[in-house]
């Protein structure tokens, strides 16, 4: 190799250095620095304000659903209504908020709400039971069929309400039992809400013997009725013979009284008439079969 082949490779070997280290060279390395302070500014700056309007957002859709609960609250709105209502004001607005704030971030909402309503079919098929429950507890709360506090019987289940969500009801039975049931169980069944009404008629059966008098029998019941003051005047309690029993003249006993004092009512008076009815030797008798036996006369 001669001194014009080295210096010809010298050079060959620069110019691949220069081209490798390209990089390196201040105007590149400044239109790069350019370009990342540019991308900084506009999507920096659209995130900035995005997350901005996902933290107020957040804010107000809280602020807003709380003033909404006191107002229903100060007009004496059911709790169970109040506590949904608000539950879905805050979750729409919220959701409003979020989309906004994708909008600021400079994503495509179009796509993403076709993406999102697509994902949303996929997860509705999946959970149709639940959305069910969620559809049914929806109407529960409108139709407004029972609210806190009511002792139901549901399905032949019986408590006193606790809760009312969106996908379940919780009820309080009366030995302290803690039952869930799936709101679209309940509005396929029959309710009966025995709360529902300020007032009740305590209905008893009481049964004499046929050798007993029963106006007697009656002016003592007439006389502990009388006696208690927890029974309405309006409606007049009854006091008839009901039925002829097979063992028992029943005479029916109809007093009216409070909702809240019916139990506690209907175990005093069976105590009383039972203790009375001793006093004045009037029987209360038992089931009772007469057996007539016959001799048959052999012929002889």
């Amino acid at each position: 190799m001669n001194a014009t082949d080295g210096i010809v490779s010298k050079i060959l070997v620069d110019t691949s250095l220069d081209e490798q280290l390209g990089f390196l060279n201040p105007d590149f390395l400044r239109d790069l620095f350019e370009q990342g302070i540019g991308f900084v500014s506009l999507y920096g700056l659209r995130l900035i304000v995005a997350l901005l309007v996902l933290f107020v957002g957040r804010i107000a859709s809280r602020q807003i659903s709380n003033l909404i609960k006191r107002v229903m609250l100060k007009a004496k709105v059911d709790d169970i209504l109040t506590s949904f209502i608000q539950n879905i004001v805050y979750y729409i607005m919220l959701a409003a908020f979020v989309v906004a704030a994708l909008g600021q971030a400079g994503i495509n909402i179009t796509s993403f709400l076709a993406v999102l309503g697509a994902a949303g079919l996929a997860v509705g098929l999946a959970l149709k039971d639940t959305l069910s429950n969620f559809a049914a507890g929806v109407m529960l709360i409108v139709l407004r069929l029972f609210k806190k506090g009511d002792y139901v019987t549901i399905a032949g289940t019986s408590g006193t309400v606790q809760t009312l969500s969106a996908f379940y009801t919780e009820l309080s039975t009366p030995d302290n039992q803690k039952v869930v049931v799936p709101n679209s169980s309940i509005l396929n069944a029959v309710i009966v809400n025995t709360t529902a009404n300020k007032t009740r008629r305590i209905d008893l059966v009481i049964g004499i013997g046929y050798e007993d008098d029963i106006p007697k029998a009656k002016a003592i019941l007439a006389e502990i009725l009388a006696g208690d003051k927890r029974l309405l005047k309006d409606p007049k309690p009854a006091i008839v013979v009901g039925e002829l029993g097979n063992s028992s003249v029943d005479l029916l006993v109809r007093p009216w009284v409070r909702t809240s004092d019916y139990w506690a009512v209907r175990w005093d008076l069976l105590e009383g008439i039972k203790i009375t009815f001793d006093k004045a030797g009037i029987s209360i008798p038992y089931p009772q079969t007469d057996v007539h036996l016959y001799t048959e006369e052999k012929e002889s």
